[in-house]
Formats: structure tokens, C-alpha cells, sequence
């Protein structure tokens, strides 16, 4: 399954990034998001020579939704201002094993990554994460939430939710005991970046971007 273009101007590229498809090149080798939208647009804009993509976030391999890129440097470089500022609004939809107590809420937690193994923990000395959550659907144990983080740290919303008993279905490395298959026949978490808000880097304006729910999401409610 190829990304799907969601929003495109002269200065910035929104793609629908399908699960199991790396954000940007790994050691697997595999096609990235970035390559692909390289290439697509050297094909479709007939462009000679190098593309300029600029990669301003990540979302994890496993995960599908939204992802926001710069077309030119000054795209690029005010995009990725935005994300480290934290004013860009982020909202993620989760299939969850159990369901929080309350129907909206708020978290924050101390995070720390063991970058050898790439695994996150709630622990004493991390760094600050936050995010506000509110329930939309329950059924048979399990829970569709829509996520907001505040912050941006890494893995910071399958640790917040698992460490509080609460695995995404299909996160194997963070507590979850159902495997879910992707289209393209790997695994995937049911984590959805359903949408991003931004604010437009060269002229006034915000600008919302919205990915529709793949094809591969694991379903909710009977």
C-alpha cells in the first residue's frame, strides 16, 4: 500500500503514511515515506535531478496516519520550529485493551528511552510527557480513544497507555497480547495519527489536515 497525498502546496506535503512503511530510511533497507515522496514528486512534477523532501517528525513504523513534510528549506525549517515549540496539534485515534475510569482526562508521566534496545519506561529522571485523552466508543474490553499529546517524545502515547494497563492492540513491545496484521501482511499497532494543525509557514492561516482510517484499522463495536 503506497501513501496517499493529503495536502500539498509549494512549501509543504501531507501524507498518509500506511503502517509498516518507516518514516525515513533504517537498517532494514526498506522503502521510507521519504523516498516514496521523493520520487513521487520528481515523477508527477517532472523534476530534473535531486528533490528536496524535509522530514519535521516521525511517526513510528508500525503506526498510520498523518505525516507533515517541508518542500523547501524554509518549509522545512519553520515546520520543524513549529513541532519543537509544541503548537502544532496532534490527534491520534487508539484501540485499546481495558478502558481508562474516566471518559476524558489528563496524563503526564516521566519518560525514559533506552536507546540501545529503543524501548521507553515511565521512570524517575525522564523527561516530562503529557497528553489529554477522551473515550468514544467502549465494546468487549476494549476502548477507542482519541489522544492529544502535548508533547512529542518518543513512543510517549503506547507507554503512557500501557503503563497504565492499557496496551494498543497489537503493541507487542509495549504489553499487548493480539497481533495485528497490516495490509501489506506485517503487524501493525492500532495507532492512527488522524490529524494534524499547523500553521501555514510562508503566509497566514492555519491549516488542519485529516487521514481517513485505513483499510487495516482493526474495526470497533460489534
Amino acid at each position: 500500500m503506497n501513501p496517499v497525498v493529503l495536502f500539498e502546496d509549494n512549501h509543504c506535503l501531507a501524507l498518509d503514511k500506511p503502517a509498516g512503511m518507516p518514516t525515513q530510511g533504517d537498517d532494514s533497507g526498506d522503502p521510507s515515506l521519504v523516498d516514496w515522496a521523493r520520487e513521487d514528486l520528481r515523477v508527477r512534477h517532472r523534476k530534473p535531478g535531486n528533490v528536496f523532501v524535509g522530514l519535521v517528525h516521525r511517526l513510528d513504523r508500525p503506526v498510520s496516519g498523518v505525516v507533515l513534510l517541508g518542500r523547501t528549506s524554509k518549509g522545512a525549517g519553520r515546520l520543524s520550529a513549529q513541532f519543537r515549540e509544541g503548537t502544532v496539534e496532534k490527534r491520534y485515534w487508539a484501540i485499546v485493551e481495558g478502558a481508562p475510569e474516566q471518559d476524558e482526562g489528563t496524563w503526564s508521566d516521566l519518560l525514559v528511552k533506552d536507546e540501545r534496545h529503543n524501548v521507553v519506561t515511565v521512570g524517575a529522571g525522564g523527561k516530562q510527557a503529557e497528553l489529554s485523552f477522551r473515550v468514544l466508543d467502549r465494546w468487549r474490553g476494549r476502548s477507542l480513544v482519541e489522544v492529544r499529546p502535548a508533547s512529542g517524545r518518543s513512543h510517549q502515547i503506547r507507554v503512557q497507555l500501557s503503563s497504565r494497563g492499557m496496551p494498543i492492540l497489537g503493541d507487542l513491545k509495549y504489553g499487548s497480547k493480539v497481533r495485528v496484521a497490516a495490509i501489506d501482511g506485517g503487524h501493525r499497532v492500532a495507532l492512527h495519527a488522524r490529524s494534524l494543525k499547523f500553521r501555514h509557514p510562508t503566509r497566514p492561516g492555519a491549516i488542519e489536515v485529516v487521514a481517513p482510517v485505513p483499510p487495516d484499522w482493526p474495526g470497533s463495536g460489534p
